[in-house]
This record gives C-alpha cells, sequence and structure tokens, in this order.
C-alpha cells in the first residue's frame, strides 16, 4: 500500500478532492467511496487519485487525517507561553475538538467504523483510532508537556491527564449524537463549555508557578 502523505503536506488541490471524499462517504457510506465516483465528483483522474493516495486504504487513512487536522492544537513557541496563553490553547483544542466530533462527516465516519467492527479487519475502526484520534492525541499531550514544562500545570501521568481533559471536554456527548441525538441544540454552547472544562481540568491540575527545567535547580545556582 502506498502511505498517503501527512495533513500538513496536503495541498489546497487534494484538500478540495478529500473534501469531496468525506462528502461522498456521508451521503452513501463507505460503499460510495469507490475511484470512479470520487474522480468524477472531484473532477479529477483516477491516476491523480492513485498518484496522490495510493490505494483505497490509503484513500481512507488521508480522509482521516483530514479530518483530523480540523482539531487545532497550537503550540508554536510553546516555551514562552503565560498562563493565559496556554489556557487559550487548550480551549480552542476543546472547542474544535467538539466542533469536528459534532460535525456529520465524523458522525457517518464513526457510524460506519462501529457498523464494520464485527467484520474480519475493521479496517475503518483502527485508521479512526490511529490515524484520527491517535494523532489527536499526540499532539494534544505535547501541548500538556509544554504546559507542564513551564509550571502551568502538574501531573504524573500525562496520558491519564489528557483522558481527563478529553472527558471533561466531550463528556456523553458523542455517545448521545452516534446514538441519533442531534448535536444541533448544543452547537451554540460550544464555546462556552470549552471554557468550563479548560477551567474543571486547570483545576485538577493546577499550576507549579515553576517552570520543570527549574524544579531542582539548587538556591544559588547559575
Amino acid at each position: 500500500m502506498i502511505s498517503a502523505p501527512a495533513p500538513e503536506e496536503f495541498n489546497d488541490r487534494q484538500n478540495e478532492v478529500l473534501a469531496s471524499a468525506l462528502r461522498l462517504v456521508v451521503e452513501g457510506g463507505e460503499k460510495a467511496l469507490t475511484t470512479a465516483a470520487l474522480a468524477r465528483a472531484a473532477n479529477c483522474s483516477k491516476e491523480s487519485l492513485y498518484r496522490w493516495f495510493g490505494d483505497r486504504d490509503g484513500l481512507l487513512a488521508a480522509i482521516v487525517a483530514h479530518q483530523a487536522a480540523k482539531v487545532r492544537v497550537p503550540h508554536e513557541s510553546a516555551e514562552r507561553m503565560t498562563a493565559d496563553a496556554f489556557r487559550a490553547r487548550l480551549v480552542t483544542f476543546a472547542e474544535d475538538l467538539l466542533t469536528v466530533l459534532a460535525g456529520e462527516t465524523s458522525l457517518a465516519l464513526n457510524r460506519l467504523a462501529i457498523s464494520q467492527t464485527s467484520r474480519e479487519g475493521a479496517a475503518l475502526g483502527r485508521l479512526l483510532l490511529d490515524r484520527g484520534r491517535g494523532r489527536i492525541a499526540e499532539r494534544a499531550r505535547d501541548l500538556l508537556r509544554a504546559g507542564q514544562a513551564q509550571g502551568h500545570i502538574a501531573c504524573d501521568d500525562m496520558t491519564e491527564a489528557y483522558r481527563t481533559l478529553y472527558g471533561l471536554i466531550v463528556r456523553d456527548q458523542h455517545g448521545r449524537w452516534l446514538l441519533g441525538e442531534s448535536p444541533d441544540g448544543a452547537r451554540d454552547g460550544f464555546a462556552a463549555h470549552a471554557r468550563t472544562a479548560i477551567d474543571q481540568f486547570l483545576t485538577l491540575y493546577p499550576a507549579t508557578g515553576t517552570p520543570r527545567d527549574q524544579e531542582n535547580t539548587p538556591a544559588g545556582a547559575l
């Protein structure tokens, strides 16, 4: 299988094609996602699809990665973050996560993966875990580590801290949406809920006020 490029390597045209692929999946399920159908929908050649994304598994992997990339985890210049900047980045992550999970594309992909769990392979489910949720978690843990290094939070287990963060943000909402409850009524409250979830997280993992690399520095040392 030819590996699809990482999300940050997609160009504008490839992103347009992936958006068309997502629409096909939402409207008709995985069976609707054929190279012929996508070539027609995106007005491109099959050869271009194979060159950009490889085989069908590569295309599915690219779709999932493209969707996961919509959850922003800003951490540029993380070594210079103030406490307010750290909180703001966590709030951005939380609001984006809710928005993506509540989107019809995400719900369609997850429902499709769940329907395939009893089948041998369950490739889409693995892709959602590895290329979707796994990549989001990896980037979020990097932000949490940067915050801990600056003394904005304190935790012993970064994986457990991320799971707590995810739980505070998502709660039981995603499960309800997957079961058919409309997220429309919740959308207007995403920003406020994101702020509340981050405040709760920061209460559970309070700031030390001391950058991690200075915690063990002897008094008077340079």
